[in-house]
């Protein structure tokens, strides 16, 4: 399109036309530049199919040209042979290994999505992959060069001159037709016809304020003679310079930077699917539903049999209802799991949801408190419309303490809206919105402090208890977690898994499945080539006293004394009847003490007043061994006394055992709580005070008579020490010979008397098939089928 100025360029109307030019000009090149794209990329797709290899299995439809037709089959036929026994390879592999065998089918099923999950896919789909990183970066290389061009072809051609050059160089020639004032901020000179310049360009110039202009303008023309109605005509215009946009870009930037931290904050997590997310999907709920996603099940959980049944039943009771209600029952409508940090409570819901086949969905306590006013309560009501959604579902609240806390205890702050997230809760749960097949489970290591209302039967109906295992259970966690770990030939599981049952008393789910993991880390850090049971040994030792720090330098006074602090504590527990027999001890530092002895504690739930002060005797038995041996004492006794005097305590304010303070028994303060007021009067504190000082005093003169009778056995354990600086069991039995009371040390001497010596998994009838949709209808019998046709009074 050619435009002739010298016959069409009339004034200004010559600007616009050169901008119909320029917006002509862009669009023939964009239209041009997206025929050239779609035909490179099509020729190119079409180029690409051609060349490329045929698919593994059709090379027999896609002849190569170069081999005729004989040449090709056969070749055929050998790659297909080689898939079917390729093929017949990875199936067996499947059989033989389940992990294996899931890992190659998910693999498979991800490498079949792989093209449909393309953004380019998902845009021909009308799906905007705004999530996905190629797509914005090619978004924004398009952005960017179209900015370019339109920015080439529209950039404005006009050129600023002085109210000077304007006077001389334009008013003077009688070139200027009009001039415009535009916005009161400039001024547009707009040339007569014929006489504008070179490439349709116009000129401007500033102006202070309008009176200023129109004076000097006045003054000029005077000077000039011009007058009357050869005068400039003087236009005032409004035009959109964009100013407005500078103005709000501060603004702007604000608002963008609180939704960006918004969005990526807790807050706007939301959840994939629901809503717009970010500050929009504040009052969504953010669990996660589950449906063959978790690969643990309940062969993974052991130590905990008695809660697996329970949770088991759960799951029965979605699957066959009929069981339970043709007897009347009622479905519960959920269970809180309860106990002590690392017992099993998770793993034991996560196991459920691998193990259910109906939909898990799990949230966390403190998902429902955020900062905005009422998103807790909005959060339950969409978690409980998701979860009716699925039903019959589990749903799982872990660390439900953050939010079930009792009520009651002002309404300040963050405190009024957890009460009313925890009301929220409690409708939802039993109220007249009930969720129907809906089981709710929850976990928490501190139910002392929830709400009764949420405790009661309706809500949570059954509350159970995951305690620390006992030395079965022990026994048989360590079987599941040393499943995955390669040991050495001699080591058999069983036998391995017993005796570091013996071993390991108190310790949870949690430690036992460290112990494994720092065997295998210090097996590796060895570079051997498996696990054996020293590896486990110094694992266990790793978990009790901390890491071991041979490099710490102790002084040779200190080193002799901490020698004689060990003995003290080793001699005084070999001959105390009810002290914890030795397994090792030893003077290196470990953790933050200086040094370390291995007790092998009793299985034991009651303990007697005898007992008690056996064990206090034997944590004095250092600080005695000091004053006896060197005539002074140290601060190595510290964490001793801290033991002695929480046992003394215990001793008379919880368990009664003090004549003079009585039977009574009172709450002792948690670590770190603060105490306000005690529960009993002054005078009833400074008599449990005297009581604690008369009943450690007891046991540290009994400690002394003690040592002092077996004083050169305490020399002798120490000077061994300080020769070897590690002492087992059988370095005790040369130096002090055989105790002088019975003990048990091994597995099968332990379980002796339980019944049975391992744990008992057997499965209640009517769980033996928990997992699996039984028939709704079973099969009549004669007599049942007559009674059915004489009461509907069919015929025979």
């Amino acid at each position: 399109i050619i435009f002739n100025y010298d016959h069409m360029i009339n004034g200004c109307e010559g600007v616009y036309l050169l901008h119909i030019q320029k917006c002509l000009t862009f669009f023939t090149f964009f239209f041009l530049f997206s025929f050239i794209a779609s035909f490179l990329s099509t020729f190119l797709g079409e180029y690409r199919r051609l060349c490329s290899k045929p698919p593994k299995g059709f090379e027999k439809y896609f002849p190569n040209g170069k081999n005729s037709p004989k040449t090709s089959e056969p070749k055929a036929a050998n790659t297909e042979a080689k898939e079917a026994k390729t093929a017949n390879g990875q199936k067996a592999s499947g059989r033989s290994s389940g992990g294996g065998g899931g890992s190659s089918g998910g693999g498979g099923k991800r490498g079949g999505r792989k093209d449909d999950s393309t953004w380019y896919a998902r845009l021909l789909k009308g799906d905007i992959p705004w999530d996905d990183k190629d797509f914005r970066l090619c978004l924004l290389s398009c952005a960017a060069f179209w900015s370019a061009i339109a920015y080439y072809f529209f950039r404005d051609g006009a050129r600023e001159v002085t109210w000077k050059d304007f006077v001389n160089q334009y008013l003077s020639k009688g070139v200027v037709d009009r001039l415009e004032v535009v916005n009161k901020r400039y001024v547009k000179v707009v040339f007569s016809p014929g006489k504008t310049p070179a490439d349709g360009q116009y000129v401007w110039f500033n102006i202070g304020s309008v009176d200023t202009f129109e004076r000097n303008l006045e003054t000029a023309q005077l000077e000039m003679g011009i007058e009357g109605e050869n005068r400039l005509p003087v236009v005032y215009s409004t035009e959109n310079d964009g100013s407005f946009l500078v103005n709000m870009l501060p603004t702007a930037l604000i608002i963008g930077f609180l939704l960006f931290m918004l969005r990526r904050g807790p807050a706007g997590a939301g959840r994939p699917g629901r809503g717009m997310g970010g500050l929009f999907s504040v009052s969504e709920t953010t669990a996660k539903v589950l449906r063959d996603e978790i690969d643990v099940k309940f062969k993974d959980v052991a130590g905990c049999e008695e809660a697996k049944l329970e949770i088991m039943e759960f799951v029965n009771f979605l699957k066959n209802p009929k069981q339970y209600q043709d007897l009347g029952a009622k479905i519960p409508k959920g269970a809180i799991l309860t106990g002590p940090p690392g017992t099993g409570k998770t793993l034991l819901a996560k196991a459920t949801a691998g193990e259910a086949n109906v939909p898990f969905i799990t949230v966390n306590g403190s998902e429902f408190l955020e900062m905005f006013v009422g998103v807790g309560p909005a959060r339950v009501r969409d978690l409980f419309v998701l979860a009716r959604k699925n039903a019959p579902c589990i749903l799982f609240i872990d660390e439900i303490d953050a939010v079930g806390r009792k009520r009651g205890r002002g309404n300040f702050g963050g405190q009024s809206e957890q009460e009313n997230t925890l009301n929220q809760l409690l409708v939802e749960m039993d109220g007249f919105n009930t969720a129907t097949n809906v089981v709710v489970l929850a976990g928490t290591n501190r139910p002392d402090i929830l709400d009764p209302a949420l405790l009661r039967p309706g809500r949570f109906d059954r509350q159970i208890y995951i305690g620390p295992p006992d030395i079965k259970g022990r026994a048989s966690i360590f079987k599941v977690h040393l499943r995955p770990l390669k040991l050495a030939t001699m080591l058999d599981k069983d036998s391995l898994a017993r005796k570091m049952a013996a071993l390991t008393p108190g310790f949870s789910g949690a430690d036992i499945a460290n112990v494994c993991n720092e065997a295998a880390l210090i097996a590796a850090r060895h570079l051997s080539d498996a696990i054996n049971q020293k590896h486990f040994e110094q694992a266990i030792e790793r978990v009790i006293g901390g890491l071991e720090k041979k490099t710490q330098v102790l002084q040779p006074e200190e080193k002799k004394t901490v020698a004689y602090h060990e003995a003290g504590h080793a001699v005084a527990g070999w001959f105390l009847e009810h002290a914890d027999p030795l397994l090792k001890v030893s003077i290196i530092p470990r953790g933050k003490g200086l040094g370390y002895a291995q007790y092998l504690p009793k299985e034991q739930y009651l303990y007697t007043k005898e007992q008690l002060l056996d064990r206090m005797c034997m944590t004095l038995g250092g600080r005695v061994a000091e004053e006896i041996f060197f005539g002074r004492i140290t601060t190595g006794a510290q964490d001793d006394l801290k033991k002695v005097t929480q046992s003394a305590y215990a001793q008379i304010v919880q368990f009664g055992m003090n004549e003079n303070v009585g039977q009574v028994s009172f709450d002792l303060p948690r670590q770190g709580e603060m105490v306000l007021d005690k529960p009993y009067s002054e005078a009833t504190a400074r008599l449990i005070d005297t009581e604690v000082r008369c009943l450690i005093t007891q046991a540290y003169e009994r400690t002394q008579k003690l040592l002092q009778e077996k004083k050169p056995e305490v020399e002798k354990v120490a000077l061994r020490l300080l020769e070897k600086e590690v002492l087992d069991k059988n370095d005790m039995l040369e130096l002090l010979g055989h105790r002088p009371f019975a003990e048990k040390s091994t597995y099968e001497e332990f379980v002796e008397g339980t019944g049975s010596m391992e744990e008992d998994t057997s499965l209640p009838e009517g769980l033996k098939d928990w997992n699996k949709e039984r028939n709704s209808e079973k099969e009549e019998t004669p007599e049942e089928q007559v009674a059915r046709q004489i009461k509907g009074g069919m015929p025979f």
